[in-house]
């Protein structure tokens, strides 16, 4: 395995494993982990990776967009920032390799994105899914999950913003597969080994082809409600409702 920084890169024949790696932040999506998963990428493709998997350090996948220093973010940062995470997530899903997800804990907002961009999306048992960005006027990635869930379905996911277990993640779509972390190993060699019958350009090609959501018009849609007044309010909020709605831990079980 190479590389201890945001990123930690694990080479298995055709296959190369990124690691989120700041699991005390909860692997959460903030510009360090952004850039160095956009040049994780550019180095697995210029090696000749075939099959790109996305796991994470600790307890969780990832826990959507790190806010540590919220309160002293100016809130034109803070959109650049948002727009940012799409333009990768966007990236990931034209990539000329195969890509999966192996996904335990908590696969919150952009987390949660990250996860369904990917062709093959492994929840591990116990995984809970949320996309809460619509509680402080985020739309973020809509019509990929609508193209991957059916619009129903992801109005109705959306629109709830409640987490889902991994179980109504299989039946949503959501997940591809439920599986025990014993069986991941198995499950990316076999992943690995039909991605390497497949050239980048069939690849590609078939991406841009079995994908209907429009890039642009979800890029726009997320520039307006970055850009609409108070972004930075509404996250503020968000996270204080967020952190009351906890049980402290004098009050859980032991």
């Amino acid at each position: 395995m190479s590389g201890s920084g945001a990123v930690a890169v694990e080479r298995d024949g055709d296959a190369a494993i990124l690691w989120l790696n700041r699991p005390e932040r909860g692997n959460a999506l903030g510009p360090e982990l952004v850039e160095a998963l956009d040049a994780a990428l550019d180095a697995a493709l210029a090696e000749g990776a075939r099959l790109i998997v996305l796991r994470g350090r600790g307890r969780n996948f990832c826990t959507g967009l790190d806010l540590a220093d919220l309160d002293a973010a100016e809130e034109g940062d803070l959109a650049l920032r948002i727009i940012r995470i799409e333009l990768l997530l966007q990236r990931i899903s034209a990539l000329p390799v195969a890509t999966m997800a192996v996904a335990g804990g908590r696969v919150f907002g952009a987390g949660a994105d990250l996860f369904a961009v990917c062709d093959h999306r492994l929840a591990l048992a116990g995984a809970s899914f949320a996309f809460p960005g619509p509680a402080f006027g985020l739309v973020l990635g809509t019509g990929r999950l609508a193209d991957l869930l059916g619009d129903t379905a992801a109005r109705r996911l959306l629109l709830a913003g409640a987490p889902v277990g991994a179980e109504s993640a299989l039946s949503l779509g959501l997940a591809s597969s439920l599986l025990e972390e014993g069986a991941v190993p198995n499950a990316v060699a076999d992943a690995a080994r039909a991605a390497a019958r497949l050239d980048a350009a069939t690849v590609a090609a078939l991406h841009g082809r079995t994908r209907r959501a429009d890039d642009d018009a979800d890029l726009s849609a997320l520039a307006r409600s970055v850009a609409r007044p108070g972004l930075k309010r509404r996250i503020q909020d968000y996270r204080a409702a967020a952190m009351a709605a906890r049980p402290s831990k004098a009050g859980a079980p032991g």
